[in-house]
């Protein structure tokens, strides 16, 4: 017998994934244009929330040129061990509906 069920891929990207998780676990970030990243003068973004996208802060952008297009930018140093367990939280959500599952990034699959 075959299965007569469609199939159905899924692609997650979670856009402004450790941003979100610095808002999310720090309430005075909420609403705010944030940054994960060091404001050093060789510093970069890691990742941007939306706030501070509307300014054009975006990954990879050096913090200098960050800070230059949004001057309240709030730099938030990284805590990828918070990230990677975030992601495993996740990763066990989609193990729930499939076994099929095949990680790209922290934040991606």
């Amino acid at each position: 017998m075959v299965d007569s069920a469609p199939r159905k891929i899924i692609h997650v990207d979670m856009d402004a994934f450790f941003a979100s998780v610095e808002q999310r676990d720090n309430p005075d970030l909420r609403g705010r244009p944030v940054a994960v990243g060091h404001a050093a003068a060789r510093g970069v973004v890691a990742a941007a929330s939306y706030e501070a996208r509307t300014f054009g802060v975006r990954s990879a952008l050096p913090s200098v040129t960050a800070l230059r297009r949004c001057p309240t930018l709030v730099f938030v140093p990284p805590r990828f061990d918070v990230y990677q367990e975030v992601s495993r939280q996740i990763h066990a959500v989609f193990e729930r509906y499939t076994d099929l599952i095949q990680p790209l990034s922290l934040d991606e699959a």
